[in-house]
């Protein structure tokens, strides 16, 4: 059974019988905050208490609540406040009446259309896969309560009409509340049907595009009343840690275990085919258990050959390299016959490793009783989740129940399983439920990183300065090797999740982009935009090279090539914002501008300028503040796009600036934020952000898309300032200063 309410205190509070949570109130720290509209999140299945559900996804109460299920998992993103808009839109319900409960694992009723119908939260797909989804569940909700009224009151449903909660016959001047309706409707044999032509037009909408609609999860994060993951106890729960080879495939030869024995509260060493866990009474106990340990691993592992000094160069000289055969990504014209003659300009680009960084470390909750299995998770795939803890069990996923928890952040990792995989094995292994966690250090050291990428860039122009033929190689480990090997295949050896970014809205008429997949013995993983954080940061400073060589300015050249409406409106209106030609830089001081259109992936377009500055001598970069300009269709929660924003601004000065995870022998050579740095609160700059919605088109993802221009944005800046060009992920001080002096 779960235990609500209850926090385990830290390392720093261990023994003093005071919670994280308790400390924060007995010190003063927490504000009260009265917030309005939705009340806040609760995670149940709608269907399982009283009250009036005509289907999964809501539940009216006789008072007047309406409870409706947000399907996506919540990190951060707004999900729950922006889903449930969707649904309440088209069911004409009172915001101000609405809850939000999270989905039950049930994929049928609940998952996302482009990810196969499986409950899966990620490559900003949520807005764009439910749109149409829970729009049409709202309407037909909608529909029952007005066929209910009808029948009660036994006139013409076309007859009524419901609005703000209620229902309402004009002729007589009825009217009755969803609460009144709930309590005398029946339940639908079948849901009504309804089309995306019957749903609502855009000039009728009064929830969806609201500027005064708050975020129902805020509440609870700022009391402490919110529970993530980590803050899920269960009656007789042990705990486990698990100390895991320092390369990626050696495995353990000899274990040491006596030491972590003798650590008070471990119950048990428990030796796995990469790992060591330790399990214990507390999380303060397996941790002390496994620093104890001494392991002896084996060194077969071909990732021990894997050192970044090493991989950048042979990656970099396999970019280079165009007799080495690439998998086709895309080709339009003839590239190499266009370049032939013409002025060709070539270039090549680097980018480091970067960690997740998730505020809430890896940890998951696995009960496995028999053939079925309880698992507590801050995921980001409930669905995968229930696959893996079946297959680890040796159950069927129909017996799994997952209970999906808030998230401290994602950025793609929390798609992964090895937390699953860690839980659910041990809990099997011991019989009990297990909580496991990871440290900062061990999520540092063994994240699934985004692939470090080597790319080559050349470009030809005419006597005009148009380009005239463009060629883009990728070079780096595959996610989808091992994340979906039959992706690969699909795509003809093309990983278009490595590749996605190469795309251009530019009007060049000759171009040949290409995959060379490395295969190093390392596994990588999604990080929050992927290829696009590495691609558009060569796509766009390159094209800031090439508008230098033409002679042209850097906004008037990308305009001169974008043929679509909504591209060239946020470059426009970027370049306003920013006062782009009227200011006059200080030295070392300039501005910088990037374009990404994102026409087949997330469906956005953003254009962002930031004003940044170089420290000639140390090679720091500082950024003084951004203007960012984005178009994402339908803005359902336009306060929220803006929060996208800041925060993708924030996490791309970061990876643009310090973020790099090094490896040496196949080791990881940072293991915390001492040397894994980050973005700091007196770095981070004024952030101006404009929504320039298009309601007639369909919603873009807004997660990802405002993070890969920031990069390129103060590239250009720095080589509009300097004329230097840098190259190379992050832009480190080392490394300006380096090219500064080049």
């Amino acid at each position: 059974m779960i235990v609500q309410n209850k926090t385990e205190p830290t390392a720093a509070l261990a023994g003093t019988g005071i919670s994280r949570r308790g400390f924060l109130t007995g010190s003063g720290l927490l504000f009260g905050v009265a917030l309005t509209g939705a009340s806040g999140v609760t995670l149940f299945d709608a269907r399982a208490a009283t009250g009036f559900s005509p289907s999964a996804w809501v539940r009216i109460d006789t008072d007047d609540t309406v409870t409706i299920v947000a399907p996506a998992g919540e990190m951060g993103q707004g999900v729950y406040t922006a889903m449930p808009m969707l649904f309440a839109e088209e069911m004409d319900a009172d915001w101000s009446k609405v809850k939000v409960a999270h989905a039950f694992h049930n994929p049928g009723a609940f998952g996302n259309p482009l990810f196969g119908n499986f409950m899966v939260t990620g490559a900003s797909r949520t807005t764009r896969g439910y749109w149409n989804k829970l729009r049409i569940a709202g309407a037909q909700v909608r529909r029952v309560l007005i066929e209910a009224a009808a029948a009660k009151d036994g006139v013409n449903a076309g007859e009524l009409k419901a609005h703000g909660g209620r229902v309402t016959h004009a002729k007589s001047g009825k009217s009755w509340t969803f609460g009144e309706i709930a309590s005398f409707a029946k339940m639908p044999t079948e849901m009504p049907a309804v089309a995306k032509a019957d749903l609502k037009q855009p000039e009728e909408w009064t929830i969806i595009g609201s500027n005064t609609i708050q975020r129902v999860d805020i509440p609870a994060k700022v009391n402490g009343s919110a529970r993530f993951g980590i803050d899920t106890f269960v009656d007789g729960m042990l705990y486990a840690a698990i100390l895991r080879a320092p390369v990626q495939g050696n495995k353990p030869l000899k274990v040491e275990e006596a030491a972590a024995k003798q650590v008070k509260g471990v119950v048990g060493v428990l030796p796995l085919k990469n790992s060591v866990a330790v399990v214990a009474t507390s999380a303060w106990a397996s941790m002390s258990g496994k620093d104890a340990l001494e392991v002896t691993w084996s060194d077969d592992s071909k990732a021990g050959a894997y050192s970044t000094d090493t991989i950048r160069k042979e990656y970099l000289a396999a970019a280079e390299d165009w007799n080495l055969k690439g998998a086709e990504a895309f080709r339009k014209g003839d590239a190499d016959a266009a370049m032939k003659g013409a002025r060709t300009f070539r270039a090549s680009y680097w980018a480091d490793h970067v960690y997740h960084a998730t505020m809430e470390p890896m940890n998951t909750v696995a009960h496995v009783k028999g053939d079925n299995v309880e698992v507590w998770a801050p995921t980001q795939a409930p669905t995968l989740v229930a696959v893996v803890a079946a297959r680890v069990a040796g159950t069927t996923p129909a017996r799994v129940k997952v209970n999906p928890t808030y998230m401290g952040g994602g950025f793609g990792r929390r798609i992964e399983q090895d937390i699953t995989v860690d839980a659910v094995l041990l809990s099997k292994l011991t019989g009990k439920p297990v909580k496991a966690i990871w440290s900062r250090e061990d999520d540092v050291r063994h994240d699934l990183f985004r692939p470090a990428a080597a790319q080559r860039l050349e470009a030809s122009l005419d006597k005009a300065g148009r380009i005239v033929a463009w060629k883009h190689r990728m070079v780096g480990e595959s996610i989808m090797a091992r994340f979906r090997p039959a992706a690969l295949r699909w795509e003809n050896g093309v990983d278009r999740s490595f590749v996605d970014g190469h795309q251009l809205l530019y009007d060049i008429p000759n171009q040949y982009h290409d995959y060379f997949q490395e295969k190093r013995g390392v596994a990588v993983g999604f990080w929050r935009s992927v290829g696009p954080g590495y691609t558009k940061f060569a796509v766009e400073t390159f094209i800031d090279e090439l508008a230098k060589a033409a002679g042209r300015d850097p906004i008037e050249y990308r305009l001169s090539m974008l043929k679509d409406p909504r591209s060239q409106k946020v470059l426009k209106a970027a370049a306003a914002m920013a006062g782009w030609g009227e200011r006059k830089p200080a030295d070392g001081r300039a501005l910088g501008v990037a374009y990404c259109g994102y026409p087949t992936f997330w469906q956005t377009h953003i254009a962002m300028v930031v004003d940044a500055s170089v420290d000639r001598r140390s090679g720091t970069v500082r950024v003084h503040k951004v203007w960012a300009a984005v178009d994402p269709g339908v803005a359902v929660h336009p306060d929220n796009v803006v929060a996208q924003v800041e925060g993708c601004v924030v996490h791309g000065i970061g990876h643009a600036l310090y973020e790099a995870i090094t490896f040496d022998g196949g080791e990881v050579e940072q293991s915390n934020f001492h040397d894994y740095r980050v973005l700091r609160i007196d770095e981070t700059p004024e952030t101006e952000v404009r929504v320039m919605a298009s309601n007639r088109d369909a919603p873009g993802g807004m997660g990802e898309v405002a993070l890969p221009p920031v990069a390129p944005a103060i590239a250009n800046a720095v080589f509009a300032a300097t004329g230097t060009k840098l190259r190379e992920l992050p832009m480190t001080p080392e490394r300006v200063a380096a090219a500064l002096k080049a």
